[in-house]
């Protein structure tokens, strides 16, 4: 899955001033984590676990 196809949305961890925070994707098996200020810079990926 490209990160063109992700669905993006604001971390509840992120500040609420302006364009100052981090977004999140979730995929079926990876969480994409980027910088709102820089969308197409590479994005960071962690593998998606339960339990």
């Amino acid at each position: 899955m490209s990160t063109n196809e992700l669905i993006w949305f604001k971390s509840s961890y992120s500040s609420g001033s302006g364009d100052d925070c981090v977004e999140v994707a979730p995929s079926p098996t990876t969480i994409h984590i980027r910088d709102s200020k820089n969308k197409q810079a590479p994005t960071s990926q962690s593998p998606l676990t339960l339990g």
